[in-house]
């Protein structure tokens, strides 16, 4: 027997009809790519994504198209994330700190047809126009500001023009796919997980739920984590839900930018990775005071160092250490404590907030031994995460052999994370799985680089360790055993990964050995190596 109740499809669109009729005082403060600060209510925003959405469809734009971004936190970014979905395609951000030939592999593999970028991006897109798809391109700019390029572009504001500011929106189901994000988390090229209209609303339902009361009525919130790197942790969607005034800081991201930013609007909560926080606390100390408004922070990426925690709590900002992933949506753990755990002792409390807290409403976890056994959650128990609900991916864009690596037997997925969880639900992650590297907030392939050097002439083996850094959380080590008698030098090894990867995922430094270590099923030993070089300091430390 079903219920009696309306059965209304949970559509993206429905955020920003609600949040232009409900929270008329909150803004979109957005600090732009042109140099100046600009504002607009929520009512404007709708406004304005109902003019994009015409123009879309002008442009021929139809539901399932793939329409790609490469832009800064901004009010036109946030605007193509609304009305892209809204008329049935998807949005697709694209990470600008992506190499060339990532961003386009990922660009033909999502077929996109049209693009939206910021100013800063033309050059780029220029220099890649040949290897990109036949697409379309928009500057999200004003004429006034309109650059001359060779690239078949449309200007943002001029786009605009002339569509009316209201409408219905169209329905369609639930399920229909609103969002893409690539991740090149694991070996091999970038996956992409296809978010739904369903799944981004239920995240930001629960997110609300779960760190609603500690952000406050309509919060004015900082997103220093960019749209590109998945969906900004629900923000775009959140940020209407809950009437948030959304502080948008552009290309700006470092400690004193942000310290101004943070201080002459009011920001009450910032979001973004610990390399973020870093900068911002070396300016606080700098100036000898916080941004006056600032009262709390959320931070993912990778983990918090208990130093900067313990940093930020002592000037009374309160620190919601997270955890989620691309295929996560991303938001599948946070840490707000229990009105029981916040009275406890400071130290205690920052113990507790060295972990990646509680699940989410949602979300379901498990931690797994090498043979797939569950084990307790005990807090001392270690294995596998995996995890389940309604905005974790089931699969892989147009990748079947990825997909069916996904999930295990019982339809959970692996997250390739190494954790335990206490009796009361707070997980902390231990280890990876995998031997990736995370640095400032983005992952890096050990095997992607080892693949890449160990075609050149010099090298006979190599592999790729990671090695803290206080700055970075981690930063790569390349392990080289030379070919006959004549090394490679770092700057050799650069020169040959240069054209295939980012600036950021070239090894720091290089060691070499005479042989590499094995295990007893032949395969090299990275727990050997590690131990081995777990002393070696890298050449931007050594005279720190």
């Amino acid at each position: 027997m079903n219920g009696l109740m309306m059965h209304r499809p949970l559509l993206q669109s429905g955020l920003l009809d609600y949040a232009a009729e409900s929270f008329p005082a909150a803004e979109i403060v957005s600090r732009r790519v042109e140099g100046d600060l600009h504002r607009q209510g929520w009512a404007a925003t709708r406004a304005r994504a109902v003019q994009l959405s015409h123009a879309l469809e002008a442009l021929g734009v139809q539901p399932g198209d793939r329409v790609a971004t490469l832009a800064w936190n901004g009010h036109r970014h946030l605007e193509v994330y609304h009305a892209v979905p809204a008329i049935g395609a998807i949005c697709h951000t694209i990470n600008p700190r992506l190499s060339a030939e990532q961003m386009c592999f990922i660009a033909h593999h999502a077929g996109d047809r049209l693009i939206f970028t910021d100013l800063t991006f033309v050059p780029m897109l220029e220099r890649l126009q040949d290897q990109l798809p036949q697409m379309r391109y928009v500057v999200m700019t004003d004429r006034a500001h309109m650059p001359e390029t060779a690239l078949d572009a449309l200007c943002y504001e001029d786009l605009l023009q002339g569509h009316p500011t209201d409408r219905v929106w169209p329905d369609f189901p639930e399920t229909t796919v609103s969002g893409l994000c690539y991740t090149s988390g694991t070996t091999g090229d970038p996956k992409g997980t296809l978010y739904s209209h369903r799944s981004n609303m239920l995240h930001a339902l629960a997110t609300a739920a779960v760190l609603g009361p500690d952000l406050g009525p309509q919060p004015r919130i900082l997103p220093v984590v960019p749209l590109f790197h998945v969906n900004a942790w629900g923000l775009p969607f959140t940020g209407p839900l809950i009437g948030a005034s959304l502080i948008m800081p552009g290309p700006h991201l470092d400690g004193a930018s942000l310290w101004d930013l943070c201080d002459t609007e009011g920001v009450e909560s910032a979001w973004g990775v610990p390399t973020i926080w870093q900068g911002l606390l070396a300016e606080i100390r700098a100036r000898g005071a916080k941004p006056a408004a600032l009262r709390h922070i959320v931070v993912g990426g990778s983990a918090m160092p208990r130093s900067l925690i313990e940093g930020f709590e002592k000037l009374g900002v309160d620190v919601n250490h997270a955890w989620g992933m691309t295929e996560t949506s991303p938001l599948g753990s946070q840490g707000s404590l229990t009105p029981e755990q916040r009275a406890l002792p400071f130290d205690q409390r920052m113990a507790l907030k060295q972990g990646q807290g509680r699940r989410v409403f949602g979300v379901e976890m498990k931690i797994v031994d090498d043979a797939g056994l569950r084990q307790p959650h005990d807090g001392r128990a270690m294995g596998e995460l995996f995890v389940r609900g309604n905005t974790v991916t089931a699969g892989y864009f147009k990748n079947p052999e990825a997909s069916a690596k996904a999930l295990d037997a019982e339809g959970w997925f692996g997250t390739g994370d190494i954790a335990s969880i206490s009796p009361e639900g707070m997980l902390t992650l231990r280890d990876r799985a995998k031997d990736l590297i995370k640095s400032g907030g983005e992952w890096i392939s050990s095997i992607d680089v080892e693949n890449l050097a160990v075609a050149h002439p010099k090298v006979a083996q190599c592999a790729v360790i990671a090695l803290p850094h206080p700055k970075w959380d981690e930063r790569p080590l390349l392990v080289v055993k030379p070919a006959a008698n004549e090394a490679p030098t770092l700057a050799e090894i650069h020169d040959l990964l240069r054209p295939h990867l980012a600036g950021w995922q070239l090894p720091d430094d290089l060691v070499l050995v005479d042989e590499m270590p094995l295990t007893a099923t032949g395969k090299i030993s990275k727990l050997t190596l590690r131990h081995r070089f777990a002393d070696h300091v890298l050449p931007d430390l050594r005279d720190a």
